[in-house]
C-alpha cells in the first residue's frame, strides 16, 4: 500500500510555511552542487517578503558563488542540480537547452493504467485566467512530452506508482500531462480536480539527474530516493 492514511487530508495547505532543516547534500564539488530538495520550499525567491526563503538562498549561506540553473516547483521534492559560478552556470545552462540534463521522477497517480510504457505529447500554455495554472493548448501551446513507465499499482487505494521523464521542460508539465490523461498526481491542489484523494504534500519527487559534468567530462547519475 502506497499511502500511509496519516497522509490523507480532506484540505491543502495554502499559505508558505517552508521546512526547517540543514542542506541535505547528495552531490559537491568546487564547480556544482546536487541538493535534495524537501516538499514545500521554494527553489528560487517567490513575490513578496513572505517567499523569500528558498532553496538556492539556503545554499548561497554556504556556498556563496552558488546560481540557480533549473527549478522544481514548490511541492516537488528530489534532485535540484545548481551551478558554483558563472562560467558553470553558463555550461549548465546550455545542457538544459539542448536536452542534455535527463531527469526522472517518481510519481504517485490517482487509477490505473495499462502497465508499460508510453510518452504523452500534448501541447502546453497558461491558462491566463488561472495563473499559475497550465493547460494543454492546441492553438497557442508548445510542444511537450512526458515519457512514463507503470511500476506498480495498489488496489487498495486505487492508485499507481509511476517512472516520469520530461522530455520538454514546461511549467507544471508532469502535473498537467498526468491530470490531461485522467490520472493527476496524488496531492496535487491545482490539477487534482474531484478526484477525492488528497495528501499532505504532492506526491512527486525527482529521483534521479544524469549528465555529463562540463569541466571534467565525467558521466554523473544521481539518485534520490522518494520518500513515498
Amino acid at each position: 500500500m502506497f499511502l500511509r492514511p496519516s497522509w490523507l487530508l480532506t484540505a491543502l495547505q495554502t499559505t508558505y510555511s517552508p521546512p526547517d532543516g540543514d542542506l541535505d547534500i547528495v552531490y559537491q564539488d568546487e564547480s556544482l552542487l546536487v541538493v535534495n530538495k524537501p516538499s514545500g520550499l521554494l527553489s528560487v525567491p517567490g513575490r513578496g517578503l513572505d517567499k523569500a526563503d528558498n532553496l538556492t538562498t539556503r545554499t548561497q549561506q554556504r556556498f556563496p558563488d552558488t546560481l540557480s540553473v533549473h527549478r522544481l516547483d514548490m511541492p516537488t521534492s528530489g534532485l535540484l542540480l545548481l551551478a558554483r559560478g558563472k562560467e558553470m552556470h553558463n555550461r549548465l545552462s546550455q545542457l538544459f537547452r539542448e536536452g542534455n540534463v535527463k531527469k526522472f521522477y517518481i510519481a504517485i497517480i490517482t487509477g490505473r493504467i495499462e502497465p508499460g510504457t508510453d510518452i504523452i505529447d500534448l501541447p502546453l500554455g497558461p491558462d491566463w485566467p488561472n495563473r499559475p495554472r497550465q493547460k494543454v493548448d492546441f492553438d497557442n501551446g508548445k510542444s511537450s512530452q512526458t515519457r512514463y513507465r507503470v511500476l506498480e499499482y495498489d488496489e487498495v487505494t486505487n492508485t499507481s506508482r509511476i517512472e516520469l521523464e520530461p522530455l520538454t521542460g514546461r511549467t507544471h508539465q508532469l502535473r498537467v500531462h498526468m491530470a490531461a490523461i485522467g490520472h493527476p498526481i496524488v496531492g496535487d491542489g491545482l490539477y487534482g480536480g474531484k478526484s477525492g484523494l488528497y495528501a499532505h504534500r504532492l506526491l512527486l519527487h525527482a529521483n534521479m539527474l544524469n549528465f555529463i559534468h562540463p569541466f571534467s567530462a565525467e558521466p554523473l547519475t544521481l539518485f534520490s530516493e522518494a520518500p513515498f
